[in-house]
């Protein structure tokens, strides 16, 4: 029995010391282990004592990891994604180089690490890492570390772009069940679509959201006051002849959105969730979307995107005459939508868009105002009206955007979208599906599947065409920044993506 204590002695003391040298954070676990043996009466309160004590001055320096009082729980998480991708432009048969295509064949990859949790007192947290400064994109293109610009630092460089960027910097409170408040650079806080918002766009500014159930219906509402560019100090007036001061030209994006879930059964919801977007402070030059947007691309189908020079390709027009990223005259209604329901054991859902530009009209015309000489048929008044439609069925929806995996779930993605010239805001269309411009229609297909319970690969195509013939491609994209207008556009993704 003495001989039967003794070997239970030494094993479990052997089992205490692994578990409680490990690190800091694990001392919660042994401390709970060690208890658990003392109540079992295989150690005694002294011999536990004796073996936290050994642990604690045995455990060298480089263990000791504490966090602040205030931090209730601390997430690591992130991914690391590498594509192949192919996209190309074709552009239209009014331009002296018709026919002509503009194409991008790259390997890519991107990495996204953060930290997340919660603090004290109703508080939450969190900060996270990507690569890339693109708004619209956190990939880099392998070979390309010099950005495109010289100097050149030679094969496998990691200059220029090749660094970490803030994706996530924010502090919420949740003082209520219904009420939650945020501020910083947040994720995307709306329930939105990427017809109206580029998928890697994380705003700056303020959040507010409120929910509520009654009976079947989840009751909510998101409130953003958004800063859209900020360029204080200012142009320097006031030091300049102006008077003391210096005034606020920046630009804000105001939203406000109100919805509803509505739940018929287990198997079957339906979501609802208008939206109101304006646009506050863009009457300055100082704001860096100054001027009426025009869309038009020159006559030789190349982008012009200078705000400063005017065009030698058609004499007389202003500076700026081409202006790709103004935010004058928008107003826009967004209406997204779906429904979820069940096929056989599988999860589906049909999905859909619709916007509006409220000020459709006042656009068109400030454009052809701003560049007459660019609209041969004259101003285009009825493009102000953008919509999409889609079916997706699978395993795990949400997969195809990255959603976590679960080994041998999988999903099937495809819809429908059509974006007019002057319906939504150039600047905030997704720069893949479909190259971040306005004036096109096509489909995108999605498959994605979950290789095990951290690697998820997915399959994207889409296809796209100008719609009005009479003017050009809206917006500007760093990927394919030259073609204008664009005549055909797709574009072909193969991921493979790690999620930790």
């Amino acid at each position: 029995m003495k001989l039967q204590r003794t070997f239970n002695l030494i094993l479990s003391a052997t089992t205490a010391s692994l578990a409680l040298t490990t690190t800091a954070m694990a001392q919660v676990s042994a401390d709970s282990l060690l208890n658990k043996l003392v109540q079992r009466g295989i150690l005694k309160d002294n011999e536990a004592a004796e073996l936290r004590d050994e642990s604690l001055t045995n455990r060298p320096d480089s263990a000791n990891f504490k966090l602040s009082n205030a931090i209730k729980s601390m997430e690591l998480y992130g991914d690391s994604r590498f594509r192949y991708e192919y996209r190309s432009a074709q552009l239209g048969p009014e331009t002296t180089h018709a026919g002509a295509y503009d194409a991008a064949n790259r390997l890519r990859y991107a990495v996204r690490i953060g930290l997340r949790g919660d603090l004290s007192d109703d508080f939450y947290y969190g900060l996270r890492l990507e690569t890339s400064p693109n708004p619209r994109s956190t990939w880099n293109s392998f070979g390309n570390a010099s950005g495109g610009q010289s100097p050149y630092y030679g094969p496998f460089s990691k200059a220029n772009n090749y660094s970490m960027y803030i994706g996530l910097a924010y502090l919420g409170w949740h003082p209520a069940s219904w009420l939650d408040i945020s501020i910083g650079r947040v994720a995307q806080p709306l329930y939105t679509t990427p017809m109206m918002w580029d998928s890697d766009f994380t705003p700056e500014g303020a959040v507010e959201k409120v929910k509520y159930t009654i009976g079947r219906a989840d009751l909510f509402g998101t409130f953003g006051q958004f800063v859209y560019q900020d360029t204080t100090p200012g142009s320097g007036s006031a030091i300049i002849g102006g008077a003391p001061g210096t005034t606020d030209n920046n630009a804000y994006l105001m939203a406000w959105q109100a919805g509803v879930n509505y739940h018929f059964s287990k198997d079957v919801s339906a979501k609802i969730a208008p939206v109101l977007y304006n646009y506050v402070g863009h009457g300055s030059t100082s704001a860096g979307f100054y001027g009426p947007f025009v869309g038009q691309g020159e006559p030789n189908g190349l982008q012009f995107t200078s705000s400063s020079t005017g065009s030698s390709a058609l004499p007389g027009l202003a500076a700026g005459s081409y202006n790709q990223t103004g935010i004058n005259n928008l107003f826009i209604f967004e209406l997204p939508e779906e429904v979820n329901f069940k096929i056989g054991s599988l999860d589906a859902k049909v999905f859909g868009d619709f916007g509006v530009n409220l000020e459709g009209v006042q656009r068109a015309r400030a454009a052809f105002s701003a560049a007459p000489g660019a609209f041969p048929a004259g101003v285009q008044l009825s493009q102000d009206k953008a919509y999409q439609a889609g079916l997706a069925v699978g395993s795990n929806l949400g997969l195809a955007y990255g959603s976590t995996p679960k080994k041998g779930t999988w999903e099937a993605r495809a819809y429908w979208q059509h974006v007019e010239q002057y319906a939504l805001d150039p600047n905030l269309l997704d720069s893949d599906f479909f190259e971040g411009r306005g004036n096109l229609e096509g489909f995108y297909t999605a498959f994605a599947y979950s290789i095990s319970d951290a690697i998820i690969g997915t399959v994207r195509y889409g296809w796209a065409e100008r719609i009005d013939k009479h003017l050009g491609t809206g917006g500007y994209n760093a990927d394919l920044p030259l073609p204008n207008p664009i005549n055909k556009y797709q574009i072909l993704q193969l991921d493979v993506t790690w999620k930790f």
